[in-house]
This record gives structure tokens, C-alpha cells and sequence, in this order.
């Protein structure tokens, strides 16, 4: 590894499966000084102890929870590199079948947690040793631009796009040096759905159909886009949108 994330204390949310803990395992790899924060105890400690990452407990859509970690940075790091707003939740309800509880709960962890997340990485970041810096990743998804019926979910990631926009504009004219894009990640093969597919084979198939390239992506590979927007690589690059998805969402329907 080339250690382009050397010493940057980097907080990943949603770390404890998935794309967050392909992020988790490509960050400590890369040298960075890795908080693991995630509801799930048990998986992001054992996540933690495997990488070398610091485990701590978060409910993104809770703003206290979000005050405790700052306190935790300023006191254990002085200083905060990278923030990437990773987790998420899915609710399977189409608009007929939703609920105002069920609608509110995913809202809360999919869209507020981001907009509470990029909140304090932004106060933190103000305040980094040598000046403000430093970068935001907020992941959406193809959904962003292609819906489903799961209301909430597609909403929700449509939503991240502008408010991804807003903030880095914000951060960019009040001269903060503070850069934030979104990832929008394909149809992805993460453990969950290896379990899926080994008692469902079948729909593996549909699922390599759904991107030109014929293939499921990884979590290595969307934690790899994750990394270029995090490091000094992309240090001109803020407000975009940065998709991971085989070309998915660039593809005409077939015949």
C-alpha cells in the first residue's frame, strides 16, 4: 500500500459491514488512524480489532451522539482528516405501503445523520492545527438518479446529492479547504447479499445483468474510489457526484 492516508484520523460511519468495513479494512491499510463508528457493538468491535481501527458507538440521527464523538476527536486527536458518511438503511416500502414512522426513521439515519455528520466534521475541521481542511465522502447510491419503489430509500439518496452540493459550495466560498463529493455505489457484493445468493443462486444472473460490464461490483473497489476522494489526490475535486456501478447508470435500456 502507498500510505496515502498516513496519520489522518479519518471517522467512517457504518463501518462494522459492508462497504463500510471494505472502507474500515482500505483506510488502516493505507495509514490512517481509523474511527469505526457504527450501532452494531459487536461487529465493529471485532472489525476494530481486526484493521486496527478504534470502535466507537454512534446513532447518526442522533445529534448528542454526534456531540459526544467530536469531544472524543478534539480530546483523543486534535484534529479531524476525513469524514465519510457512510451508513444507511433500507425500508422495502413503496410509496402505497409506506408509513410516517417508517418514512421518519430512514430519513433520519439516511439524510439527517449525513447533514448532522457533515456538521461536525465541518466545526472539526475548522479548527485542524494548520488551518481548516479536509475532506467529506457522503455514499448515495445509483438510486440517486435511478429509482426503486422503496420511497424512502430513493428519496432519501436523491437527497444527499443536493445536499452534497450545498455544503461543498458553502465550504469552497468561505475558503475552509474543506471538500465534499458523493459515492454512489452499483450493485455491490457485500457479505449480505453472498448470503443472499448462496440461498437464492438464481437471481445471480438478473444481478450481473443490472451493469453493462456484466458483473457485481466489490467492496474493494468502491472503498478504493472512497480512498481517491479522501487523499490529496483529489484535492480539486468537490461537489461531484462519483459513481461505482460497472456503468449502470450511463446504459440505455437494452432490446
Amino acid at each position: 500500500m502507498s500510505k496515502r492516508m498516513q496519520d489522518k484520523v479519518t471517522i467512517i460511519t457504518g463501518g462494522a459491514s459492508g462497504i463500510g468495513e471494505g472502507m474500515v479494512r482500505r483506510f488502516c491499510a493505507e495509514g490512517a488512524r481509523v474511527l469505526l463508528a457504527d450501532v452494531d457493538t459487536a461487529a465493529g468491535e471485532a472489525v476494530a480489532a481486526a484493521t486496527g481501527a478504534h470502535f466507537v458507538a454512534l446513532d447518526v440521527s442522533d445529534p448528542a451522539s454526534w456531540d459526544a464523538l467530536a469531544e472524543r476527536v478534539r480530546a483523543d486527536y486534535g484534529r479531524l482528516d476525513a469524514l465519510l458518511n457512510n451508513a444507511g438503511i433500507v425500508s422495502g416500502l413503496d410509496i402505497e405501503q409506506v408509513d410516517l414512522a417508517a418514512w421518519d426513521r430512514l430519513l433520519s439515519v439516511n439524510l439527517t445523520g449525513v447533514m448532522l455528520g457533515c456538521k461536525m466534521a465541518i466545526a472539526l475541521m475548522r479548527d485542524n492545527a494548520r488551518g481548516s481542511g479536509g475532506a467529506i465522502i457522503n455514499t448515495a447510491s445509483t438510486t440517486s438518479f435511478l429509482a426503486i419503489p422503496d420511497v424512502a430509500y430513493t428519496t432519501s439518496k436523491a437527497a444527499v446529492v443536493g445536499l452534497t452540493k450545498s455544503v461543498a459550495v458553502h465550504c469552497a466560498t468561505q475558503g475552509l479547504n474543506i471538500r465534499v463529493n458523493s459515492l454512489h455505489p452499483g450493485a455491490t457484493l457485500t457479505n449480505i447479499l453472498r448470503t443472499a445468493l448462496a440461498a437464492n443462486p438464481e437471481i445471480e444472473p438478473n444481478l450481473q445483468r443490472m451493469s453493462p460490464m456484466g458483473r457485481l461490483g466489490t467492496v474493494e473497489e468502491v472503498a478504493a474510489m472512497a480512498l481517491f476522494l479522501a487523499s490529496d489526490e483529489a484535492s480539486f475535486c468537490t461537489g461531484g457526484q462519483y459513481v461505482v456501478d460497472g456503468g449502470t447508470v450511463v446504459e440505455h435500456p437494452r432490446m
